[in-house]
């Protein structure tokens, strides 16, 4: 299979509770993962109702658990409770979540997947969390010292592990940490995650919130100009440049993760029109 083939290959999208009505109407195939955020302006309802929007779209329903959002061990089991409910508990993405206090007794995501509640209600597979350029307010050996320990801690209860990188625009950082991955024993499938169509005001909004990258070296590794804030920016360049790096055989199991950024239309039509061509790799090779 090609590189660029192998790469857009069931990409899977990222959208927030308040995203579920665009979905009946998004250009994605049958049985693509939406990923639906944990976000704390939004209900559980929303999500529950979200994941069932996911779910009779035709589409795989991956709810997000933030972990220090739970009060106790009840609110993770009736949040469980109520994907299984609705036929989406089989597949979750567990975050330690944004509060700086835990509502309850998990500090981290590793805490909720200890506790063995995950595999009670039935899920199957578990998504983690990658950060290539690195997280705005934790160390560097920490990142990767709980992310063995959540690995492992999937796999020792019986479960499936993938990891889903936060979004990047610089794909040497994604090569080294892929890299990084698998010279430490780490051979899940990884989901790099990217920029949706968006406007450029909007795109670089988003980076600062996460701390991924200054504007300038963004504006130079994506290929758009800080002189057009109203201009569209699309992930084409990078993944072609991602694309034409891959190893398929040293690093294993990739694909794409597109976050949405509330244009759930426009990601998903990118979807469609990158899993329908080849990228042009060699318009994009370093000089």
């Amino acid at each position: 299979m090609h590189r660029t083939t192998a790469l857009v290959h069931d990409i899977s999208l990222e959208v927030t509770a308040r995203d579920r009505a665009s979905l009946s109407g998004a250009a994605l195939r049958g049985g693509t993962r939406v990923s639906i955020t944990h976000l704390g302006t939004e209900s559980a309802d929303d999500r529950l109702d979200a994941a069932a929007a996911a779910r009779a779209a035709g589409f795989a329903p991956v709810p997000h658990l933030a972990a220090r959002r739970f009060a106790d061990a009840s609110g993770a089991r009736e949040a469980l409770a109520g994907l299984r409910e609705r036929g989406a508990h089989e597949r979750v993405f567990i975050v330690a979540g944004d509060p700086r206090t835990p509502a309850g007794p998990y500090v981290s995501a590793e805490d909720l997947i200890r506790t063995g509640i995950l595999a009670e209600h039935g899920v199957r597979e578990v998504g983690i969390g990658g950060y290539p350029e690195g997280h705005p307010a934790i160390a560097d050996d920490a990142l990767w010292a709980a992310l063995e320990a959540k690995v492992a801690a999937v796999q020792e209860r019986g479960m499936t592990a993938t990891l889903t990188t936060q979004f990047s625009f610089d794909a040497d950082a994604v090569i080294r940490w892929i890299e990084r991955v698998r010279a430490a024993g780490i051979d899940v499938p990884i989901r790099v995650g990217v920029p949706g169509p968006a406007g450029v005001g909007r795109l670089l909004a988003f980076a600062r919130r996460c701390g991924v990258g200054s504007s300038a070296g963004i504006a130079r590794k994506y290929g758009f100009s800080l002189a057009n804030l109203m201009g569209t920016a699309t992930p084409d360049r990078f993944v072609a440049e991602l694309a034409g790096r891959l190893d398929l055989a040293h690093h294993g199991d990739i694909r794409l993760h597109v976050y949405a950024f509330g244009d759930v239309q426009a990601a998903s039509a990118w979807i469609a029109s990158a899993a329908e061509r080849t990228l042009p790799l060699e318009a994009t090779k370093p000089a």
